[in-house]
């Protein structure tokens, strides 16, 4: 099941391992199960502190425990965490195994603080790069409470319970039975969302911090690069994000960021969060900022106030707060969100194998959508409102080699039909000839760009008729001492490598900024905050 060299790598992982562990696997006469009884083979050979049992009882076939031999601690998978799921078997074998996770102690000991029955179960799908995260953060709550058990189940192979549940985006997480969320998750999130007392907490230690330097709002590339280079200066720096990566977290192939051939988002935004921390930056996650209130004279103290009541001030802010996935606005699609409407054709696609979906699109990241799909799903139709596709040529041409794609253009979509629990259609407007149209299928698959998110600024500094931040070729906003970068802005060309680069940039002019201050005795300043 495992080449060499993947079993090389996770050998030296497996040393690590320091607690004995047993692998209980629920097998049927099936391909699947032969697969998974391999790859516990596979892993049970590498390393003497791993047993495997087979004559496991689970329902779900084929499925496996990973448990701690003495203890009720452990962590289920049903399927083969294979593909983007193989990361959180290794984790989970080491964290089974008594490695200590990279969590911080508060988090550690806020979910053993947990008190309750938590069955948690976790639909993903091999090809979704949004789902590890949640199944992890789950298996590590699972190892660190008895009270909290989780099994991660493959959608792909438990199709029929798919279906069932209604099940059409992944990750979809079910709480004793019940709904829980969708989309991805970290530990710091779901543990939130179970502590009914974090965001008072959050919201008290917050109010009790010093005013910073930099305030930067958001920890996407921009906001990750501003943070950096502005502790770098040894200023005062804090990060306030409502989730540390934004956007990047919803990425997967990454092959133009320059020196590195190819990455994934959910790597690069892991990678920005270790560099930022590697400072001396106060790093404050799962904060919505709600309200900008600029200085009363320059040099004065901006605030920024956040969902959960407290507010953060400091002498300059940068916003970096990023863009979200454009949404069609017509009926239904709100009503069908997660029942077949959908925005991300890489996490959610095998759940539509041999179905019909539409994609919404004619850009680069709809037309890599329709080839992608094209080749799980049924029938691909990709509508385009202008009369002719955006996408490069390239592209086009793929496109229009695969036999079950259709392609659409001057098509106006109108409304997303269902019968109440999913989607079963598709109306739109043929532009040229001004008919009402229906395609019959049963997803829908957005990719119609970005809006940047400046709600909460709206009527406090300059914006765009897009809603756009807009800034000078320093990043300086129309509010002195209030700067902004990223994909929230006017700067052309939203691509990852130009967020970074506005983010320090924004960074070293509110360095510029501060230093041309006139100097203020900390009395007074405290006195006029």
């Amino acid at each position: 099941m495992l080449d060499a060299d993947l079993k090389t790598q996770l050998q030296a992982y497996l040393e690590k391992v320091v607690h004995p562990i047993e692998l209980v696997a629920s097998l049927d006469q099936g391909e699947k199960s032969q697969e998974l009884k391999s790859l516990l083979q596979d892993i049970v050979a590498l390393s003497d502190k791993i047993s495997l049992n087979l004559d496991g009882q689970d329902a779900r076939k084929p499925s496996f425990a990973i448990n701690r031999l003495g203890t009720d601690i452990g962590v289920r998978f049903a399927g083969i965490p294979m593909g983007h799921e193989f990361t959180s078997l290794v984790l989970a074998l080491l964290q089974v195994g008594g490695h200590p996770p990279k969590v911080t102690q508060e988090v550690i000991e806020q979910v053993r603080s947990l008190d309750g029955d938590f069955r948690f179960e976790t639909f993903m799908s091999l090809s979704c790069h949004s789902c590890p995260d949640t199944v992890q953060a789950l298996n590590l709550m699972s190892v660190l409470n008895p009270n909290i058990k989780h099994v991660a189940i493959d959608g792909a192979l438990f199709q029929d319970e798919v279906n069932a549940r209604q099940i059409m985006s992944v990750p979809t997480v079910f709480l004793n039975g019940e709904l829980f969320d969708t989309g991805r998750m970290t530990i710091e999130q779901i543990a939130a969302r179970l502590d009914n007392n974090a965001a008072g907490r959050a919201a008290e230690q917050i109010r009790g911090k010093a005013p910073f330097d930099v305030l930067v709002v958001g920890g996407g590339p921009a906001g990750a690069a501003a943070a950096i280079y502005a502790a770098r200066k040894g200023i005062r720096t804090g990060v306030a994000a409502e989730r540390f990566g934004g956007q990047v977290l919803d990425t997967m192939a990454i092959e133009n960021f320059i020196s590195v051939p190819y990455t994934e988002g959910p790597k690069l935004a892991a990678a920005l969060e270790q560099h930022v921390h590697e400072y001396d930056v106060d790093v404050m996650n799962l904060q919505r900022a709600e309200q900008l209130i600029p200085a009363d004279r320059e040099g004065g103290l901006h605030e920024v106030r956040l969902a959960n009541g407290a507010s953060l001030k400091a002498k300059t802010v940068i916003l970096s707060t990023g863009a979200r996935w454009r949404n069609m606005n017509v009926p239904g699609e709100q009503e069908y969100r997660n029942k077949g409407v959908t925005y991300c054709p890489h996490c959610d696609g095998p759940l539509f194998k041999g179905k019909r979906v539409a994609v919404i699109g004619g850009g680069n990241s709809g037309v890599e959508a329709a080839i992608d799909l094209a080749g799980i799903v049924g029938h691909v139709t990709l509508l385009e409102f202008d009369g002719k596709l955006r996408a490069d040529e390239v592209l086009q041409r793929k496109l229009r080699s695969l036999p079950n794609v259709e392609v659409i253009v001057s098509a106006q979509t109108t409304e997303v039909a269902g019968d109440g629990q999913k989607v079963t259609g598709l109306h739109y407007t043929d532009r040229s000839s001004g008919e009402s149209r229906q395609v019959p299928l049963e997803g829908v698959f957005v990719q119609i760009g970005l809006l940047p998110n400046t709600d909460w600024l709206k009527g406090t500094l300059k914006l765009s008729p897009r809603g756009e931040i807009e800034v000078d070729v320093r990043g300086e906003t129309s509010i002195p001492g209030v700067f902004a970068a990223g994909d929230v802005t006017t700067v052309p060309y939203k691509q990852i490598v130009i967020a970074m680069g506005e983010g320090s940039k924004a960074s070293l002019s509110a360095f510029d900024y501060l230093i041309r201050l006139p100097v203020v005795s900390e009395a007074h300043e405290e006195a006029v905050a």
